[in-house]
């Protein structure tokens, strides 16, 4: 298991790949990639980047983005994963989990996720070697899946933890599963994407054959080679988010199990999951990418904004349900 015990002194060694800050978009049922065209989908995602989000979404999403609540002024893509509740031990009502910002991120970031792009890990791009190419306009894909259920299963799916968070900078190991105790200063979800593309289908049935993960180890390693079916090799994505669960650690009676649920609620945490809508505006990413020896920001290659603005960025409630405050049912789980 990867231990952290200092997120800062990995940031600092950095040299390769974007890492960026985009403040929370909407909180809603929608999903337009599983289940496109649906209002509303089966059960609540959190969702940052670009307006151009709606239940709906083909073609070149970066081209009708108006706004992002990216701090990548260029980046309209979507991230989206579902959304953790506290299930209430004794009378068995749900709350939503606040989300923060995570460490080292641009000033007045508000909750939301931190989005990485590397080309091959974090000390070096590799670029000599291993040449990047973007994902073109249309492009989406997922990872994990709300039906996992075993711990085989979940094992299985190598880039997709947990942290029981000491502090911000301070995430102790990776777990397959929810942490056990409370977490003195929040639960942490990482969710790592395949890198490895078929270089034909912008989708698949699934909205994963399309891709291959040749990663075998969890944290930020570089991808071994592509395989021949999957021949394109494409950045790392990779969404790191902070659930603010320490004002429900007083409510966690001593020995008793996680009370903590995902928004399609399942067993354990073993379905964690998350979606991508690529959606950078023209040749942006692209440049990022060609960047060699470079992190955070491309190094001027790609334009930034303040999170002041980027947090000026909306879209409308597509759905109208209420979502926070105690819930006798999650949403969309109607008995």
């Amino acid at each position: 298991m990867k231990s952290f015990p200092v997120v800062l002194a990995l940031v600092a060694q950095a040299q390769a790949g974007l890492r960026f800050a985009c403040s929370t978009l909407t909180i809603q049922r929608l999903d337009p990639v599983v289940e496109s065209g649906k209002t509303p989908s089966a059960h609540l995602h959190h969702i940052v980047g670009g307006n151009a989000f709606n239940a709906s979404m083909t073609g070149d999403v970066g081209e009708r983005g108006t706004c992002t609540t990216c701090e990548m002024s260029e980046d309209f893509s979507n991230y989206w994963t579902a959304v953790l509740y506290f299930k209430h031990p004794t009378n068995g009502s749900y709350h939503r989990v606040p989300v923060k910002a995570n460490a080292a991120l641009a000033p007045g970031t508000t909750g939301g996720m931190t989005i990485y792009y590397t080309q091959h890990d974090f000390t070096t791009d590799d670029l000599k070697n291993q040449y990047i190419t973007a994902f073109p306009p249309g492009f989406r894909m997922t990872v994990g899946s709300p039906t996992t259920e075993t711990l085989d299963q979940a094992k299985g799916h190598i880039g997709l933890r947990y942290n029981c968070l000491q502090s911000l900078l301070n995430r102790g190991p990776e777990m397959v599963d929810f942490p056990t105790t409370p977490c003195p200063a929040g639960i942490f979800t990482v969710h790592h994407f395949p890198a490895c593309w078929d270089g034909k289908n912008l989708d698949s049935p699934d909205h994963q054959s399309h891709m291959y993960n040749t990663i075998k180890y969890d944290g930020f390693t570089n991808a071994p080679p592509c395989p021949a079916s999957h021949p394109v090799r494409m950045p790392q994505v990779t969404y790191e988010t902070v659930w603010d669960t320490t004002k429900f650690n007083s409510m966690w009676p001593s020995g008793t199990p996680n009370p903590f649920v995902w928004s399609f609620e399942g067993s354990s945490g073993y379905g964690t999951h998350a979606d991508y809508m690529f959606g950078w505006k023209g040749d942006s990413l692209q440049r990022a990418m060609n960047k060699s020896e470079c992190f955070y920001d491309g190094c001027g290659s790609i334009t930034k904004q303040a999170m002041s603005t980027a947090n000026k960025c909306t879209v409308k409630d597509f759905v109208g349900e209420e979502t926070d405050g105690w819930l006798d049912h999650l949403p969309g789980m109607e008995m």
